[in-house]
């Protein structure tokens, strides 16, 4: 049972009703998205097993199919005019059997079989199986038609089944329930340091939400970009296993080492009287880059927080579950991973909200917000070698899967080659118009939602605690969108899909920017529900971020992977690599960049808050544009391409097997083997032919 959200609020008491509100209805959704959750697990845990019990009648038919055809005259008979032919000898204890040793296996003279399909003695012998563990050098012939068999899915004769539960392998739950406690982990580490991280940076003294688009141009990025070029050397000289240990440990003794020793001495060695001499000779315009700073060690624990996103779930986490796992269990199992991560979110926000509000509960001049940092970054800690002991145990104890070793070209395209692939094709340059316009958007609003909330919450519990509660709500609306996706992909297309992202940051941004720059005559008006034009423009932001987020993972990240799939395969890896090379950071520090543009020009972020409205404006339709033009190519794409695989079924032979003068089957796609009732073809024998069903 989720926990429910409650009504203590760190928010003045004269505004009662609209709180309670709020709150109630949240609690309603939660309650609502739990049953749905519960609901549709029960329906999946039904689903596969009744799959599984399909999968075994399935097998059962497949064998009964070879059978017949290894019975039938075509394929196992007596030839006409048998050859000596050397041939492997077959053991009385059935088609396999075990050998010591390769140089044991003498040829001998066989008489009168045929195993061929042609009349010609096309047998090679045996294919090797598999050794299983603890069987070293040991040969097991297995024949040819047992081999096929297998690749269709159906067991080797006389193997048995691996074990399921609820219709899935034991095998693969040893993979995959590791893999989920990892990924829970691995989240719910990452919401309390995305909440904690925003805390630090905005809520200290001297500082303010201008710092961020400066920390994330300045610092973030070029510590990424350091810190990738580390990864990539380590991985030359360490072995798997010693990487991802050499990555995550440092990772969690910072955390650990933040809680309780950085923080608590940070008044220590902040350069506070360098900072305040710098902001008299500047001016307050440069009160963001000053303030990196003079909060220094918040700024390390900023970028950190961030590089736990980016290092540890996407190259550490999904690096090792592509590792352990096949792409038939990726299909399966990695969707359930998004919803797995949105439960994560809910906890891990509920966490993060109690542990905030401790401050009521403590004497007078404690320092509840280093007593609650304390608590949160000793969960980090615990979790972070949960974490660890997880990966060892799941790389002692599961087989890694049979890889090709067979290496995909990868086009490795510069930047200027990567800007010339984007404009030289109108459907890459809608699809990238698209990335760089979500980029900019949500940092456009994210940071200006921001500065109001810290004006709303300027105290560190109570800005941690809405986070808490912010957390919460991204994760039940991202679980529930995730949820209904399905349905409007199928029932709407992709085309409204698509489009759902760009309209919702259009209507909450009107909404947000209009009582930011209309909150005077606005006041009358919000003051009769019991809420200020400020709070009022926090819970419209706070609305802005959580839907266009949960729009994002559920539909925008979606359609763009589809976007890929109607382009030739030239175009499909071309385009992707100019994206990632070019769009993704375009998109990430474009609107860092006009940010800091509008502070540097108007003074404050405060001051430059209706020239963001505008450019969010003419972005936004700027995007739903691409995404309109993008659509028709797309649909335009899909028929081609539905109309060519139509085509190509039309134009499939069917292949028969008919009967040569040796008296054995031969397949044979000419089209008067497909009249059963036809002449000879030259060189049949006087008996007329019938196709049979192979």
């Amino acid at each position: 049972m989720p926990y429910l959200y409650t009504v203590d609020f760190c928010i003045s008491s004269s505004k009662p009703f609209s709180h309670i509100t709020f709150f109630f209805f949240a609690n309603l959704i939660s309650l609502f998205s739990f049953s749905l959750f519960v609901i549709n697990l029960l329906k999946a845990q039904i689903f596969r097993l009744f799959l599984g019990l399909v999968e075994i009648e399935k097998k059962r038919e497949s064998l009964t199919k070879m059978e017949a055809v290894l019975q039938t005259k075509g394929l196992l008979s007596l030839p006409s005019k048998p050859k000596t032919r050397a041939f492997y000898p077959l053991p009385q204890g059935g088609l396999r059997h075990r050998f010591n040793s390769v140089n044991s296996l003498k040829p001998k003279p066989l008489e009168g079989l045929s195993l061929s399909s042609d009349g010609f003695q096309k047998f090679q012998g045996f294919a090797k199986k598999p050794q299983l563990i603890g069987q070293k050098n040991r040969f097991f012939p297995v024949c040819k038609a047992e081999v096929a068999a297998a690749a269709d899915g159906v067991p080797l004769l006389g193997e048995n089944e691996s074990p399921k539960f609820m219709g899935i392998e034991l095998v693969t739950l040893k993979k995959i329930i590791p893999l989920g406690l990892m990924f829970f982990c691995i989240l719910f580490n990452y919401t309390i340091l995305r909440d904690t991280k925003d805390v630090l940076v905005v809520t200290a003294k001297g500082s303010s939400a201008e710092i961020i688009p400066f920390l994330k141009t300045w610092v973030n990025l070029p510590m990424a970009v350091g810190f990738m070029l580390l990864y990539t050397k380590l991985a030359n000289v360490l072995s798997k296993q010693a990487l991802f240990y050499t990555v995550i440990l440092p990772f969690i003794a910072f955390f650990g080492a933040f809680g309780f020793v950085l923080y608590p001495l940070s008044n220590y060695f902040h350069p506070t009287a360098l900072a305040d001499q710098l902001l008299n000779i500047l001016g307050p315009r440069f009160l963001g880059p000053i303030a990196i700073l003079r909060i220094w060690s918040f700024c390390l624990f900023y970028v950190m927080a961030e590089l736990w996103g980016s290092v540890v779930v996407s190259v550490l986490f999904w690096g090792f579950a592509n590792q352990i796992t096949t792409v038939d269990e990726a299909k399966r199992f990695y969707p359930l991973f998004g919803l797995g991560a949105n439960v994560a979110l809910i906890f891990s926000g509920r966490t993060v909200k109690y542990f905030s509000n401790l401050r009521k509960s403590l004497g007078p001049g404690v320092d509840g917000w280093a007593v609650s940092l304390k608590a949160m970054m000793s969960i980090v800690v615990l979790m972070g070698l949960a974490i660890c002991g997880i990966y060892w145990w799941v790389n002692h104890n599961v087989a890694l899967p049979n890889r090709s070793k067979k290496k995909k070209e990868k086009p490795n395209m510069t930047t200027m080659e990567s800007l010339k692939f984007l404009v030289s094709s109108k459907y890459i340059r809608d699809l990238a118009t698209l990335v760089v316009a979500y980029g900019i958007s949500i940092n456009l609003v994210e940071v200006t939602w921001k500065s109001k909330l810290k004006a709303q919450f300027p105290s560190p519990n109570e800005y941690s605690s809405f986070m808490g509660d912010f957390s919460t709500a991204t994760g039940i609306a991202t679980f529930t969108m995730m949820l209904l996706s399905q349905w409007i992909f199928d029932k709407y297309g992709w085309g409204t899909a698509a489009k759902i992202t760009p309209t919702v940051l259009l209507l909450t941004g009107v909404g947000f920017f209009s009582l930011i720059l209309f909150g005077d005559p606005l006041a009358p008006a919000l003051a009769k529900f019991g809420i200020t034009p400020l709070l009022a423009a926090v819970y419209v932001g706070a609305m802005q971020n959580i839907f266009s987020k949960s729009a994002k993972y559920s539909l925008f990240d979606p359609c763009k992977e589809m976007a890929y799939i109607p382009l030739d395969e030239d175009t499909k890896v071309k385009g992707k690599a100019a994206i990632d090379v070019v769009c993704n950071p375009l998109g990430k520090s474009g609107g860092a960049l006009i940010q800091q543009f509008m502070i540097l020009t108007f003074g404050s972020l405060a001051n430059s808050t209706p020239y963001l409205g505008g450019v969010l404006l003419v972005i936004v339709l700027g995007w739903l544009g691409a995404a309109r033009s993008l659509d028709g190519q797309f649909t335009a794409l899909r028929r081609e391409e539905e109309l060519e695989k139509e085509m190509e079924r039309v134009a499939v032979k069917i292949p028969v097997v008919s009967q040569d003068e040796s008296g054995n089957g031969s397949l044979t796609s000419d089209s008067s083997s497909l009249n059963p009732m036809g002449g000879d073809s030259a060189g049949a024998s006087p008996e007329p032919s019938s196709p049979r069903n192979v």
